[in-house]
């Protein structure tokens, strides 16, 4: 009798387990779609244009002070003595590595300015897919964007891209609403 009790009990913990996840909701989200569609990242991405746009203006101004030196260098190079020549090339050595000094800089600013800016608009749409999961009861919420899940059978989880896109306050287009 013992030994159907415990057989029972360890058959009850197996079939436990597979009836608790039929019961699991989960739904999907394009994640890119909606945060382009925010107003937030137009303005990051508006500003980080500016910001791009400025060192492009400041690494151009470098290369054109490169580009009139090494000219002026070219140009009288056969007239130079000895000394003048070895310094003059050593001035142009030193501008090339500090504009590219300069542009890879530039990068990885642009790239850790993108970082931070993003952060906060990516954090007002994971609290915007936490609200509208919660609200759905759904035990998790998956990314559709860029292919990272390929197929979602729709009879099993449910698309709230649609209430994202109200919950932040952006306009559902009236055809997609048909949909």
């Amino acid at each position: 009798m013992k030994r159907l009790i415990v057989i029972i009990f360890h058959f009850s913990l197996f079939l436990f387990p597979l009836s608790a996840s039929a019961q699991v909701k989960f739904a999907t989200v394009d994640y890119d779609a909606v945060l382009k569609q925010m107003p937030e990242y137009a303005q990051a991405q508006q500003s980080l244009m500016g910001l791009k746009a400025k060192y492009d203006k400041e690494a151009t101004r470098g290369e054109e002070e490169f580009q009139k030196k090494f000219s002026e260098f070219l140009q009288g190079q056969k007239e130079f003595p000895e000394n003048i020549l070895v310094k003059r090339q050593a001035e142009l050595q030193t501008l090339m590595e500090a504009g590219i000094k300069f542009r890879q800089e530039a990068q990885q600013l642009l790239t850790k300015a993108e970082q931070e800016t993003m952060a906060t608009v990516k954090a007002k749409l994971n609290d915007a897919i936490n609200a509208v999961g919660m609200e759905g009861g759904y035990a998790f919420v998956l990314s559709t964007s860029k292919d990272a899940c390929p197929f979602v059978n729709p009879m099993v989880g449910d698309n709230v891209t649609k209430q994202v896109l109200k919950h932040l306050g952006i306009e559902v287009p009236e055809k997609e609403n048909a949909q």
